[in-house]
């Protein structure tokens, strides 16, 4: 804002509620009978991908007055569609579940009509991450996402790792002991997919450059800031800024520039972390309300009034 004081004057707020906030809808594309888990644009725009609890995923094409241009049924479902992805070439659609295995799809002028049944008018290709033969379920997958040359798959797991898949090699070159806890987000900051962005239930941010990995189970920096689990990250494609949503309530935007290579600590003392005991899937948050924030906050901006509730929440840059 003009005053630079964090609050907005009334005309300041008119000039934004008259610019940028929509006036108009919203519009009801399409009513399912299962929960929407998965939400998210193509890179151009001009895709939005919707997931469903009963297998099916949609691929929408704006352009076309939201016409639907491929109907998916997803394959070895378990509890939900956790994520999906789409490649930069918008030719193939990958998606996640809770088990090791995400599926590729061809979603292309090549791919056999609106309709997709697995293995039947199209090919679901099995991609397991799992590195060793454990099981089938020995871990789920919250977060995947294409390298921008699409030789690659970045996956973040409940087993508190990140995993890279090779495509050409068509199996899992890569396995990061990331986190303390589930890993529910990770990103690659820009096209080159040297530096990978993670977010975890263990409320920590951390940046992982692939490029100088003096031990696979340490990063390059730590952004802390979150007060609760952390539930999607996005990267403004610059390899220095990402936003994240967390559990408590919030949106933060960071700067990498900002990480430090070990957590901070306060060197105040008093100055705790608030800590609540409560489950995002069914319960209020009990910060609400109260003036709660991080002692050593390292984000440069925090954005509040949503609610992160019952799933994980996922937050984008236009």
């Amino acid at each position: 804002n003009v005053s630079g004081n964090g609050k907005w004057s009334q005309s300041e707020c008119c000039h934004v509620a008259a610019r940028f906030l929509p006036v108009n809808g919203p519009t009801v594309v399409a009513q399912m009978e299962s929960r929407a888990y998965v939400g998210q644009f193509s890179a151009d725009g001009s895709l939005f991908v919707a997931g469903f609890q009963d297998r099916r995923i949609q691929i929408y094409n704006v352009d076309k007055g939201w016409s639907i241009q491929k109907d998916i049924l997803a394959r070895n479902l378990r509890w939900t569609v956790t994520d999906t992805a789409l490649s930069h070439d918008q030719s193939f659609l990958i998606y996640a579940t809770i088990t090791p295995v995400v599926h590729l799809v061809n979603v292309g002028q090549g791919s056999g009509g609106v309709e997709s049944l697995a293995n039947i008018t199209d090919i679901h290709e099995g991609l397991d991450f799992s590195m060793e033969a454990s099981g089938e379920y020995s871990f789920g997958l919250y977060s995947i996402q294409f390298s921008h040359d699409g030789h690659e798959i970045v996956a973040g797991s409940s087993d508190k790792s990140i995993y890279v898949y090779n495509l050409e090699e068509n199996k899992p070159v890569l396995r990061l002991e990331a986190h303390k806890d589930d890993v529910n987000a990770v990103r690659f900051a820009d096209e080159t997919c040297h530096l990978i962005y993670s977010g975890s239930d263990d409320h920590n941010c951390k940046v992982w450059d692939r490029r100088c990995f003096a031990s696979k189970s340490r990063p390059a920096g730590f952004l802390v800031g979150h007060l609760e689990g952390i539930t999607f990250i996005d990267s403004r494609g610059d390899g220095r800024y990402f936003i994240s949503n967390g559990k408590d309530q919030s949106i933060k935007l960071w700067d990498i520039r900002l990480m430090t290579s070990t957590i901070p600590q306060s060197r105040s003392k008093g100055h705790k972390i608030p800590t609540f005991n409560w489950d995002y899937r069914w319960m209020e948050y009990p910060g609400v309300g109260k003036n709660v924030r991080h002692p050593n906050d390292q984000s440069i901006m925090t954005y509040k009034g949503h609610a992160v509730l019952q799933t994980l929440v996922r937050c984008y840059f236009s």
